[in-house]
């Protein structure tokens, strides 16, 4: 996986192309249910037929190319459903695809590679991940059933009720960086490991814990720049109409 220049993507652009240029946008796709072939069709094109929101994909999809997007008009209470569902969707990906994956390839050179440092590799991710499904825990759990209740309300018109347990401010203080141990881990691998063996599964893990930085970035950014603005505003939203 690379990325090879960061280009501001417009909606007229061919989803092909943005791929191609960053076959990141990939996980992109995943994450929001959208499958390949794209064939030659636009990214207007391919929003539209998944009933999403062309200015909410080019914000998304700006972040993974490394660019800042404002969107041409602002995001509607009507895209935090979809910004939780593809929150959710990330979290598979790290819960069932990408961990696992890069567990069972440190095991792999466990078996290879016989130098103590091995083992500190091992209890590093093994670490690494207890916290991290704490923090997917506290999200799935606390804020996205959170965010949809606050939606529902609005949307629907009654039990106009914010809660006086939880906002979003509480939310975005108990928000960490779980993608800073990471460099922590690949300057391990880089640095002091000693070389065993091990020349496939060091170069496979290394290319997947970048690759897992890369998103959980992005991931990152969504919630910090997109959701909390968001929730923030439908909490100012369901206080007016109290």
């Amino acid at each position: 996986m690379y990325q090879t220049t960061n280009i501001y993507l417009t909606s007229d652009l061919k989803m092909a192309e943005v791929i191609l240029n960053n076959p990141y946008l990939l996980l992109l796709l995943e994450h929001f249910g959208i499958d390949v072939p794209v064939q030659d069709k636009s990214l207007s094109a391919v929003c539209m037929e998944h009933n999403l929101n062309p200015e909410l994909f080019l914000t998304f999809a700006n972040l993974y190319n490394g660019v800042q997007y404002t969107p041409s008009v602002p995001l509607s209470i009507n895209d935090t459903k979809t910004i939780v569902d593809y929150l959710k969707n990330s979290h598979k990906f790290y819960s069932e695809e990408i961990y696992p994956n890069i567990l069972r390839t440190i095991k792999q050179m466990a078996e290879v590679n016989t130098y103590k440092e091995m083992a500190l590799v091992q209890k590093f991710f093994i670490d690494y991940f207890n916290e991290v499904t704490d923090h997917l825990d506290y999200e799935n759990k606390i804020v996205f059933p959170y965010v949809s209740d606050l939606y529902e309300q609005i949307v629907n018109s009654k039990n106009l009720e914010i809660s006086t347990q939880y906002s979003v401010l509480e939310y975005k203080d108990h928000h960490n960086d779980i993608k800073e141990k990471l460099n922590d881990l690949k300057n391990l691998l880089i640095k002091y490991l000693p070389q065993e063996n091990d020349h496939y599964l060091r170069r496979r893990l290394i290319l997947s814990l970048f690759e897992l930085e890369y998103d959980l970035d992005v991931h990152s950014q969504i919630e910090d720049l997109i959701l909390i603005p968001l929730v923030s505003q439908l909490e100012s939203h369901l206080n007016k109409l109290r």
